[in-house]
């Protein structure tokens, strides 16, 4: 009777030793196919990263490489203050990129009559698109034109101090400009008439890069080293011009510069571009 019970306990352990072991060994195969399973998510994920990133990249080379939309041109404007010198007014940046076709026209209500110029945004955008930024915040509005030359070869009149305002004229008339300063652009290759009568030229300091926003209108065909910026064509007003020139100046700025205040004052009571 024993011998039988004995046998019994036995085969129950025997199946209760083989049943936990097949547990055991489907537990193991669970934590395997889960520890699997983790590690592929996880190559999914760093794979799935290093694509995006990789998108990401070549997308900005891509729009790199590509430059500015078509019809525009990024111009770059070095800001300035009064510690490099001369008088600065504040009135921001211009946009970075602006239109290179097309062309604008540039009108000065003045004193003494309309002067109006054409510019061709092809040869001088981003001239052009500061002289609209300096419009738009009426820079030139109530100033005055400050300094004339009128020799034989040498006839022109120099405008577009901010500073250069109310009744009579100060030491520092020409010292004013902008906030920023830009490149050069449209230098003339006409050697014979580099600065033909009825130009806008932009001046700046002798220096590249330091155009701001004075300017001088070009009464008679004027050499001159081609280092100013062709800005536009006057279209209108160019006799009032001659008039103010053919009135002569104080010789303030003899013999250097050159020339002095201009006689007949011309007064910019507003200046547009459209």
């Amino acid at each position: 009777m024993s011998s039988i019970k004995d046998r019994q306990r036995a085969a129950a352990r025997a199946r209760l030793e083989k049943e936990m072991a097949e547990r055991s060994a489907a537990a193991r195969k669970r934590r395997q196919r889960q520890a699997i399973f983790g590690s592929a998510a996880a190559v999914i994920l760093i794979a799935g990263a290093a694509f995006f990133v990789i998108r990401a990249l070549k997308k900005d080379e891509k729009t790199e490489a590509a430059g500015p939309p078509a019809g525009t041109v990024n111009c770059t404007w070095t800001p300035v203050d009064e510690a490099s010198g001369g008088k600065v007014k504040d009135v921001g940046l211009p946009p970075a990129n602006v239109p290179n076709t097309g062309s604008a026209v540039l009108t000065f209500d003045t004193g003494l009559g309309v002067i109006a110029a054409d510019i061709d945004l092809a040869k001088t955008p981003c001239t052009g698109a500061s002289y609209k930024h300096l419009a738009e915040q009426k820079f030139l509005d109530n100033t005055k034109c400050h300094r004339l030359v009128n020799k034989e070869g040498f006839r022109v009149l120099q405008c577009g101090d901010p500073f250069a305002t109310g009744e009579g004229y100060r030491d520092t008339d020409g010292q004013g400009g902008p906030s920023y300063t830009m490149a050069e652009e449209n230098l003339p290759t006409d050697t014979e008439k580099p600065y033909p009568a009825g130009s806008i030229a932009m001046a700046n300091t002798g220096m590249p890069n330091s155009t701001g926003s004075q300017f001088f209108i070009v009464a008679e065909d004027t050499q001159l080293p081609a280092n100013y910026t062709l800005l536009g064509t006057i279209t209108k007003g160019l006799d009032i011009v001659q008039e103010v020139v053919k009135a002569g100046d104080d010789g303030k700025f003899e013999p250097n510069p050159g020339g002095g205040r201009p006689k007949k004052e011309l007064l910019i009571k507003t200046m547009t571009v459209s």
